[in-house]
């Protein structure tokens, strides 16, 4: 697998994202979590990306248990990056500040079996803390102490991305990118790569969406965000789908399956789409198949795709999705 700098680390293009083996995707047993981090370090991966809510500790602590099991031999070029500030009740962008974030920080450390967590990434705070030096300086603060190596921000817009590499002390961000959420290949991405600042893509495969494993007979379970969270009741509505419609999501992919040549999926075909953006440090899809983990890794070694299949690409774009997400973020 390729290998791309991410802020001071340099690291395997496909990582794993770990929302799903904590909450919100339905059941998922403790040891199908830890099977699929074992997945991922076997196929190679070396940039895992977790949070400290994804089912309140649970996805960092499977994290934990594999590397541990593993032992530092086999895992020193492992990058751990989690995020912090969701925990706040209510979540507002005041409370954004050295004393939630230090205390946020030190459980994930403790979380994490860490003295100092690798990156932490403020999670899609409210678009006001980004406004709000304070808060960056935080974060820098909590580097200097040593409890943080690096930190950076996970962003619902493209707008409050660029705000964000405007403090000097960011090295990355996260944000969604996938063939249905095409802004950030616009001004963000030639921005992040002017002040090499570190892309990680969330949201890859539009939960699911971007496999062509979903219809419109499709049903998830009451504790999957695919079944609560399609109008944006719990969270932001981008994070669920990329923010596409379901029906106008099954009809693009029907479309951009015709670009997909023979013995490539459409994940993998999506997530080389993305690769093929040079601004991109690490893309994160997240499943707990050790297959499809396998499947993803994969993509990394295809061929680029051609400009053809790019094509086809921005014209389902324009033509089925572009009126429902590009101007929301």
């Amino acid at each position: 697998m390729q290998t791309r700098q991410l802020g001071p680390y340099e690291v395997r293009e496909v990582g794993l994202g770990t929302w799903n083996i904590g909450s919100d995707w339905g059941t998922v047993s403790d040891e199908e979590g830890r099977e699929a981090v074992r997945a991922a370090l076997d196929a190679g991966i070396t940039f895992v990306d977790t949070a400290d809510v994804y089912g309140d500790g649970r996805s960092e602590r499977h994290i934990a248990h594999v590397l541990d099991e593993r032992g530092p031999s086999e895992t020193e070029d492992v990058v751990v990056a989690t995020k912090a500030g969701r925990r706040l009740d209510p979540h507002v962008a005041a409370d954004y500040d050295y004393e939630h974030l230090s205390s946020f920080v030190d459980r994930s450390r403790e979380n994490l079996g860490v003295d100092s967590l690798d990156l932490v990434q403020l999670h899609c705070p409210p678009t006001d803390a980004y406004y709000q030096p304070e808060t960056f300086d935080a974060l820098a603060r909590l580097k200097k102490e040593g409890r943080v190596d690096a930190y950076g921000v996970s962003v619902e817009r493209c707008e409050e991305a660029l705000k964000a590499i405007e403090y000097p002390g960011v090295e990355t961000v996260q944000i969604i990118f996938n063939p249905f959420r095409q802004r950030p290949a616009e001004l963000f991405f030639r921005e992040a790569k002017r002040r090499d600042v570190g892309v990680i893509v969330r949201v890859p495969l539009a939960s699911g969406l971007l496999t062509g494993a979903l219809a419109r007979d499709s049903t998830f379970p009451e504790d999957d965000h695919r079944n609560f969270n399609r109008e944006g009741d719990a969270f932001d509505v981008g994070e669920t789908f990329a923010g596409v419609p379901f029906e106008a999501g099954l009809e693009a992919v029907d479309e951009l399956e015709r670009a997909v040549p023979a013995g490539m999926t459409l994940a993998q075909f999506t997530l080389r789409w993305i690769l093929d953006h040079d601004a991109v440090s690490a893309v994160i899809p997240g499943s707990t198949s050790p297959e499809h983990i396998r499947e993803n890794v994969a993509a990394s070694e295809a061929d680029p795709l051609t400009n053809e299949q790019h094509g086809i690409v921005a014209d389902v774009y324009d033509e089925h999705v572009r009126d429902h997400v590009h101007h929301r973020w």
